[in-house]
């Protein structure tokens, strides 16, 4: 199990405090050195695990049809990204950005 760097808590005192439903969320705040929101939350997740701190869904100005668009024309014109981010720019999206761009074809 993978726990992020600045977690107060270890799977055993997860554990603990799932265990501990009938002491106060108050007290067992204070016995961990947490917030009663950790406590809350601890106790009502299902698991021990942290929950994943990426983004669900993918932020792009390209539609998925731009995005199809834009690696075929890489493969046919073999254009460095620059010159390439010039043509997306002029024929498909005004506001596609350099780094955007760069993120689609690396997908």
């Amino acid at each position: 199990m993978v726990i992020h760097p600045q977690a107060r808590t270890t799977p055993q005192i997860r554990a603990e405090i799932k265990a501990q439903r009938d002491r106060k969320q108050v007290d067992l705040a204070r016995q961990y050195n947490v917030t009663p929101q950790t406590i809350r939350k601890w106790q009502t997740r299902d698991d021990l695990t942290d929950k994943s701190h990426r983004p669900h869904r993918l932020q792009t100005k390209l539609s998925e049809h731009q995005e199809m668009l834009v690696v075929e024309l890489r493969t046919l014109l073999l254009l460095p990204l620059d010159d390439l981010l010039v043509v997306v720019r002029e024929f498909i999206h005004p506001e596609a950005t350099r780094s955007g761009l760069d993120r689609t074809l690396r997908r």
